[in-house]
C-alpha cells in the first residue's frame, strides 16, 4: 500500500530566529495544508532546513507537526544523515513519535558507494518497520542512486519507494521498469507531469507551501486520465516554479511566503535572504499569477 497518491507539501519551518522554531506559525501552516488538498505532509524535509537543527529541536518539530496532524494525513519525517548509525537514531525516534513513513536522503560530503549505499539503506530499514522513501537528489549530495542500485534497495524491508529529483527522466524510466513494486514520487516540482508519465504516482513539494491545491491538482488530472489538464496546469505553473528555484531552496519559497502573509521568517544560516534583484523576479511571478501580495 502506498504511503499516498498526489501532492506531498515539503513543509517549510518557520523561525523566530537563529535559535528558536516559531511553533505558533507552524501549526498555522500544518492546518492550512490540512484545509486545502495536500495529501501527506513531508517534515524536515529539504525545505524544512534540518542540517541547521540539533537533534533535540529536529525532533520536536516532527513531533509537534505529527500531533497537530493528528492522523488525517500521513506525515513522512525527514531524518537523513550522511552518518549511518545517526540515520538509524533518527528513524527510531521518528517512528516512535509515530510518523507514517520516513524520507532518507542519500549520504552526502562523504557520499559512498553504490554498494555503501546498500549497507546504508540496509541498516536504516531493518531499524524501523514504517515504509522509508529514498531521496536521491545528486545536485545537492554528489551521489546518484543508480537504476541497478535501486533494485537491489527494493528487496530491502520497508524501502518502498523513491524520491527522484536527478532531473534524469530516462533513469526514472528505469527505475520504473526495473522496480514495479516501487512508488515513484517527483522530486523536482517542473517535472510532475513527466514523472507521471513514466509511472509515478505524485510529488514531494516545494511549490505545494504556496499552492496545494494547484500541485495536487495536477496529479489528480492525470491519474484520472485527464492528461490534458494536468499537462496545461504544469505549464501554466512553470514561471512560479522556476522563480521558486531562482536560489537556493528554501530562500525563495520562504520569501514568497512572506510575501503572502505566512510570516514564515528567514531561512538560518548559511542561507541568507534573496537579492532584490531575484526578489522582484519572484514577486512579479506571483502577481503575474494572479496570488495576492500582502507585504
Amino acid at each position: 500500500m502506498s504511503l499516498f497518491k498526489g501532492s506531498g507539501v515539503a513543509l517549510v519551518t518557520p523561525f523566530k530566529d537563529e535559535e528558536s522554531v516559531d511553533f505558533e506559525t507552524l501549526g498555522r501552516l500544518v492546518d492550512f495544508h490540512l484545509e486545502h488538498k495536500t495529501d501527506a505532509i513531508i517534515v524536515c524535509g529539504t525545505t524544512g532546513e534540518p542540517s541547521t537543527m540539533p537533534d533535540d529541536e529536529h525532533l520536536e518539530v516532527i513531533r509537534f507537526v505529527i500531533d497537530r496532524v493528528a492522523g488525517r494525513k500521513p506525515v513522512i519525517a525527514g531524518v537523513g544523515s550522511n552518518h549511518t548509525k545517526h540515520a538509524v537514531y533518527l528513524s527510531k525516534k521518528a517512528q516512535e513519535l509515530g510518523a507514517d513513513g520516513l524520507l532518507h536522503v542519500t549520504p552526502y560530503y562523504n557520499k559512498t558507494t553504490q554498494k555503501g549505499l546498500i549497507e546504508h539503506f540496509k541498516a536504516i530499514s531493518e531499524s524501523v518497520s514504517i515504509p522509508v522513501i529514498v531521496y536521491n537528489v545528486p545536485s545537492r549530495t554528489g551521489l546518484n542512486v543508480l537504476p541497478e542500485t535501486m533494485k537491489e534497495l527494493a528487496t530491502l524491508p520497508n524501502i518502498k519507494a523513491i524520491k527522484e529529483a536527478s532531473g534524469n527522466i530516462t533513469q526514472v524510466a528505469e527505475i520504473a521498469m526495473l522496480c514495479p513494486e516501487i512508488d515513484i514520487y517527483s522530486g523536482n516540482d517542473d517535472q510532475i507531469v513527466p514523472i507521471l508519465s513514466v509511472g509515478g504516482i505524485g510529488v514531494i513539494s516545494v511549490l505545494a507551501n504556496i499552492l496545494p491545491d494547484e500541485t495536487h491538482d495536477i496529479v489528480e488530472y492525470f491519474l484520472n486520465g485527464e492528461i490534458e489538464k494536468a499537462r496545461q496546469l504544469q505549464l501554466k505553473l512553470l514561471p512560479i516554479i522556476k522563480a521558486l528555484f531562482i536560489e537556493v531552496n528554501p530562500i525563495p519559497v520562504k520569501e514568497a511566503m512572506n510575501m503572502m502573509g505566512f510570516n514564515v521568517g528567514k531561512p538560518r544560516l548559511p542561507l541568507v535572504s534573496m537579492t532584490e534583484k531575484n526578489r522582484e523576479i519572484l514577486k512579479k511571478a506571483l502577481v503575474d499569477y494572479g496570488i495576492l501580495i500582502k507585504e
